[in-house]
C-alpha cells in the first residue's frame, strides 16, 4: 500500500485532493495533528515517511518542505508554482510530449502545471513544435475561471451573503502583466516572448476556459482551419486525457463551467481559415489542479493513469 502525505491539505488542492482518496483501497495517507501542521520537525517526520507527498502550499513553504526530504525514495508532488520550470522537476502534463511523460514515470520531483497555463501549453506547445507557429508569434491569451481558483479567502468572497455587488459580474485581473502563471507559460510552450495574458475571475465555482486568437497569415505557412484541426487530432490521439473535438462541435457559444468535476479537457477550433480562436476547457479544479496532480501520481507509481479520476465521453 502505497504511503502518501498530504502537505497543506487545509488548503483548496489539499482538500480536493484528500478527499479523492476517501475510497482508494491501495493509499495510505498519513495524518498529521492539525496543532502541529506548521511544525518543521512532524512535517519532515511525515515526509520522509511516506512514499508520495504532495505540496499543496505557498511557494515559499513548499521551498522549506523539500529541503526537508532525506528519504531519496520519497516522491514529491508539488502544486505551487515554485518548481514548475526548475532543473531536475518533471512538469506534470504528460500529454504534451513523451517527453514529459517520461519524466514523470521516472522523477521523484514533480511540478503539477497550473490551471491556467495547463490550458495555454495545451494549444501552444502543439503549434510551436508542429513548426506552425513561430517562437516569436505575439500570443494573446484570454481566459474564464469559475471563482474556486481564487483560493480559500476569494472563495468565502463569493460565498458571502453580504458580498460586494462587483463579484455578479466577470472580472478581468493581472492587468499588470505579471501573472505567476506566465513563467511557464513561455518555458513551457517554447515561445521567446512573453504572451499577453487577459485572465477573469467568474461567479460560478468550477471550470475553465483558455481562448488563444490565431491569425493564419501569420503563422509560418498558410494552414486552414481543418488542417490546424488534423494537427492537433494527431498530437492528442490516443490521450485519454485531452480530447480533440471536430469542426463544428459547439454550435452558438462555450460555456466555461460544463467541465465542473471531470479531470480531462478538450480543444476546439473554431473560426474560418483566416482568423481562428482556438480553445481549451476543463474544470480549474480537476485537470487544472488536484485532478493533474493525482494522473501523475498514478503515473509515477506505475498504475493505470485514469485511477481514481472522472473523466468523460
Amino acid at each position: 500500500m502505497t504511503k502518501v502525505f498530504i502537505d497543506g491539505s487545509q488548503g483548496t488542492t489539499g482538500l480536493k485532493i484528500y478527499n479523492r482518496f476517501e475510497n482508494r483501497k491501495d493509499i495510505e495517507l498519513l495524518t498529521i495533528d492539525p496543532e502541529k501542521r506548521k511544525d518543521s520537525n512532524e512535517r519532515a517526520k511525515m515526509i520522509n515517511s511516506s512514499d508520495i507527498t504532495f505540496l499543496c502550499l505557498p511557494d515559499a513553504a513548499s521551498i522549506e518542505a523539500v529541503s526537508l526530504v532525506e528519504n531519496d525514495n520519497v516522491k514529491i508532488l508539488d502544486t505551487s508554482t515554485a518548481h514548475r520550470t526548475s532543473d531536475g522537476w518533471a512538469y506534470g502534463f504528460p500529454e504534451l510530449d513523451s517527453k514529459f511523460l517520461e519524466a514523470v514515470k521516472s522523477s521523484n520531483r514533480i511540478a503539477v502545471p497550473g490551471c491556467y497555463a495547463s490550458g495555454f501549453n495545451s494549444i501552444v506547445y502543439p503549434l510551436i513544435h508542429s513548426g506552425l507557429m513561430s517562437k516569436d508569434y505575439p500570443v494573446t491569451c484570454y481566459a474564464m475561471s469559475g471563482y474556486t481558483g481564487a483560493g480559500k479567502k476569494g472563495i468565502a468572497q463569493y460565498e458571502s451573503a453580504e458580498r460586494d455587488p462587483e463579484l455578479d459580474s466577470p472580472r478581468q485581473y493581472a492587468l499588470s502583466q505579471e501573472h505567476k502563471h506566465l513563467k511557464e507559460m513561455k518555458a513551457i510552450s517554447g515561445l521567446s516572448r512573453v504572451p499577453f495574458f487577459a485572465p477573469h475571475i467568474c461567479d460560478y465555482p468550477r471550470g475553465m476556459v483558455v481562448s488563444i486568437p490565431i491569425f493564419t497569415d501569420m503563422l509560418t505557412k498558410k494552414a486552414t482551419k481543418a488542417e490546424i484541426q488534423e494537427m492537433f487530432a494527431e498530437h492528442y490521439d490516443g490521450k485519454k486525457f485531452v480530447k480533440v473535438r471536430p469542426l463544428g462541435y459547439t454550435e452558438g457559444m462555450i460555456a466555461s463551467n460544463t467541465f465542473e468535476y471531470r479531470d480531462d479537457m478538450e480543444i476546439e477550433i473554431n473560426g474560418n481559415d483566416d482568423r481562428l480562436v482556438i480553445t481549451s476547457r476543463f474544470d480549474n479544479l480537476g485537470k487544472g489542479a488536484s485532478g493533474a496532480a493525482i494522473e501523475c501520481m498514478n503515473i509515477a507509481l506505475g498504475i493505470e493513469p485514469t485511477t481514481g479520476l472522472n473523466l468523460g465521453e
